[in-house]
């Protein structure tokens, strides 16, 4: 476990919070664009899991990002969502393994359909 260990290197954990108080009156063209920027941030590697919340919470999601904590407030202070007052987020340092990642789950089902275009 001490060989492992050493292993382990630093992350941006960002917890991503609906904003009560948004004004916003139809959010699906901006949540959309938020995706979106969530795939290029994948593609670049910056992002490495994103975890949308789907339940009645105040979360709206959680990602792990491939970056110092700065560099992710950064990024997220760039997010559409977050420049229209939609989303708040925290950013929190967190060490994980390389090459950890989600493995499918044979035991909740098919996945959800996906979420309908704007």
């Amino acid at each position: 476990m001490l060989d492992n260990l050493k292993l382990a290197r630093a992350y941006a954990v960002v917890i991503l919070r609906k904003n009560p108080e948004s004004t916003t009156t139809d959010p699906r063209p901006i949540v959309w664009e938020h995706g979106r920027r969530n795939f290029d941030l994948r593609e670049q590697g910056l992002l490495n899991v994103v975890l949308p919340v789907r339940d009645d919470s105040d979360l709206a999601g959680i990602g792990i990002f491939n970056t110092t904590p700065d560099e992710a407030r950064d990024i997220m202070n760039e997010d559409p969502g977050v420049q229209a007052g939609l989303f708040t987020f925290e950013v929190h340092e967190a060490r994980g393994f390389p090459g950890d990642g989600l493995k499918p789950n044979s035991r909740i089902g098919a996945p959800p359909a996906p979420p309908s275009v704007p």
